[in-house]
């Protein structure tokens, strides 16, 4: 009978470092430098992964009205840790409605508000839509699922809803409507919505229990009729 000799096993920290000893010399790496490389993962910090998720005019975008701001500061004290010693994530809070004429500056004051809710130091998973693009996105076709769509928008923590009423008006336009803003507003879900419609015409636009909604869950500023993107051109 034939006897097959093996090599000696390594175990436990043996074995480890053997391992890594191997991986140092096939990327020609000395274990000295190796040795001065920190433990543990670089520092993250989000606010350089916030460019990601905010479109490039609007990536310097900064908070400055009253109203905003105190939205800001009501949903990061809102904020809440998920177990002990963990990062205060945005879990619910208070929603803001900001009307106003085109270019007035609503959609600026929207991503510069979720820029100064990450500088404060909490945590936010976010999202942001037109409501035009939400609905082309929702409108049943093959191999798309629309609910999970349409849930995965609802239950976001913060969503910014950019542009409501700008699209068409029609029944699924305003069921769509009510079951996404229905959804945040019974979850106390932090909703930033600008709209270039004056408020008083919101409820013939969205209908009766889609502004009964806005109502109780938004505080509601409106923007003067100065168009910030002509006078920029102008000057």
């Amino acid at each position: 009978m034939r006897t097959r000799h093996r090599e000696p096993q390594l175990l436990g920290n043996e074995a480890t470092l053997e391992r890594m000893a191997r991986i140092l010399a096939a990327r020609n790496i000395d274990p000295a430098d190796a040795a001065a490389i920190p433990d543990g993962p670089e520092p993250f910090c989000p606010l350089d992964a916030l460019p990601a998720g905010i479109p490039p005019r609007y990536q310097a975008a900064v908070a400055d009205h009253p109203t905003v701001l105190d939205w800001v500061r009501e949903v990061s004290e809102a904020a809440v840790a998920p177990s002990r010693g963990a990062r205060r994530q945005v879990a619910t809070g208070p929603s803001l409605l900001m009307a106003g004429v085109v270019g007035a500056g609503k959609t600026y004051q929207a991503y510069g508000a979720v820029r100064a809710l990450v500088q404060s130091g909490v945590g936010v998973r976010w999202r942001a839509t037109t409501a035009a693009d939400l609905y082309a996105d929702l409108r049943p076709r093959p191999g798309v699922d629309s609910e999970r769509e349409l849930a995965a928008v609802s239950r976001c923590p913060l969503l910014i809803l950019d542009d409501l009423g700008a699209a068409k008006a029609s029944e699924w336009v305003e069921e769509i409507t009510y079951r996404l803003i229905n959804r945040r507003y019974n979850y106390e879900l932090p909703t930033l919505i600008t709209t270039n419609l004056a408020i008083r015409d919101l409820r013939s636009y969205l209908g009766d229990r889609v502004a009964s909604r806005l109502a109780q869950m938004t505080t509601r500023v409106e923007f003067g009729a100065v168009d910030l993107r002509r006078r920029s051109a102008a000057a």
